[in-house]
């Protein structure tokens, strides 16, 4: 029987090129985004992959709960659930952060993936069968310069994927959280609002990983033996690794 994932945030970057992997495998697919004209284009291009799409924000608790309801029939039992929807904004000291960017990253990093988990969960439960990816990062971890919130809601995204561990012990349904560093997407092109050269300039002189990279990944964890479970994998390009300890001497 043909499995069902769905992917939020996929009308780009790393959540684009998972359903382009997950379709190149036959699977069914329900695709998220925003941009309704980005989902259109995508449904086609994945032709003949069986595609639904659903196009809403997903800080909009409302909006998530109703697109959930609203699956049909043939792709209503969700096998694997990727939380990919997120976005960082600024890269300011703390105290003189834009406060509206802070809020768009909790209410698009934390608490959309805990709408979407908490409509999806349910079935797989009962179903005693499925898998739930939360996208995390390396920020999660790592404090930087700049890193402040969205670090903050990627270490709740690596706290949260463990408890629900623990909540899902003694069922079939697994729980994964990825961790990425620098990966070159349109991630660095929202964070600087736009600013295309700005964006570049976090990658220059390197070789970063790309979004099929990360999509690789997530098929690979997600296809194992239904008795295996990953609970955390994190992966950087081989060039990035860890800084030195900060030092501020007078």
């Amino acid at each position: 029987m043909t499995k069902t994932v769905f992917i939020t945030g996929a009308t780009a970057g790393f959540g684009k090129a998972m359903a382009e992997r997950y379709a190149r495998e036959g699977w069914k697919l329900v695709l998220t985004g925003r941009r309704a004209e980005r989902l259109v284009e995508l449904k086609a291009a994945l032709a003949p992959a069986p595609v639904h799409t659903l196009c809403f924000d997903i800080r909009d608790r409302k909006a998530v709960l109703d697109a959930a309801q609203s699956l049909p029939e043939e792709f209503a039992n969700i096998d694997i659930l990727v939380n990919n929807a997120g976005l960082a904004l600024g890269l300011e000291p703390a105290q003189a952060c834009d406060l509206d960017e802070w809020e768009c990253m909790v209410d698009t990093n934390i608490k959309g993936l805990l709408y979407i988990t908490r409509a999806l969960l349910p079935g797989m439960v009962e179903r005693n069968s499925g898998h739930i990816v939360n996208l995390g990062s390396v920020a999660g971890t790592y404090p930087y310069p700049g890193g402040n919130a969205y670090g903050g809601t990627k270490a709740f995204v690596n706290q949260f994927s463990k408890n629900l561990l623990a909540d899902l012990l003694g069922t079939r349904v697994r729980v994964t959280n990825i961790e990425p560093g620098l990966c070159e997407s349109e991630f660095s092109v929202v964070r600087f609002n736009g600013d295309t050269d700005k964006a570049a300039k976090v990658y220059e002189g390197t070789e970063p990983i790309r979004p099929d990279d990360i999509a690789e990944i997530v098929y690979w964890a997600t296809t194992l033996p239904p008795h295996v479970n990953i609970n955390s994998l994190e992966v950087m390009p081989v060039d990035q690794a860890f800084n030195h300890f900060a030092i501020n001497r007078k």
